[in-house]
């Protein structure tokens, strides 16, 4: 399970970074090409396509490596137990909203299937559906996350809290 689970991690990293590249890419081509008067809105379009994939999938790796922002200003004070276990908390709330995100993100991709876009033929749900899989992702890498959490506190309290 573990294998599975890094195999997808790292193909969404490299997803990202190449969906990066070429959202760049892109943006660059365009930019030149309307220098010289040539129009390619599809170039936009297929921007805006990537931008959404390779920021929520960024947004996973982020969350997964743990190089999101905390505001640990409160709970910095407290016991290391209390700590943890506001922790577990906080995980288990951004896990049902991850779940919220993923249910309303599905149905708004129903939704959206017969939307495309101005220039190329891609169906608007498949950027809502970058949302969902980032969701999804940030799930099992809260559970994980969760399980850390747990195992820590269980490890703290068999050695007596010195850890």
């Amino acid at each position: 399970m573990r294998r599975v689970y890094r195999a997808l991690c790292q193909a969404e990293v490299f997803i990202c970074g190449a969906g990066f590249i070429f959202l760049v890419g892109f943006v660059f081509l365009s930019a030149i090409l309307r220098f010289f008067r040539i129009s390619m809105s599809w170039n936009i379009d297929l921007a805006m396509f990537l931008l959404a994939w390779t920021a929520f999938l960024g947004a996973d790796i982020a969350w997964r490596s743990g190089q999101l922002l905390g505001v640990d200003i409160v709970t910095r004070r407290f016991p290391r137990k209390v700590q943890q276990g506001i922790e577990i908390g906080i995980y288990v709330v951004i896990m049902g909203a991850l779940a919220l995100i993923v249910v309303f993100g599905i149905s708004l991709a129903v939704t959206e299937n017969l939307r495309t876009y101005q220039s190329i033929p891609i169906p608007y749900s498949l950027v809502t559906l970058s949302l969902v899989a980032a969701a999804l992702s940030m799930i099992f890498s809260t559970i994980l996350k969760i399980r850390r959490c747990i195992m820590n506190f269980n490890t703290q309290k068999a050695t007596g809290g010195k850890k």
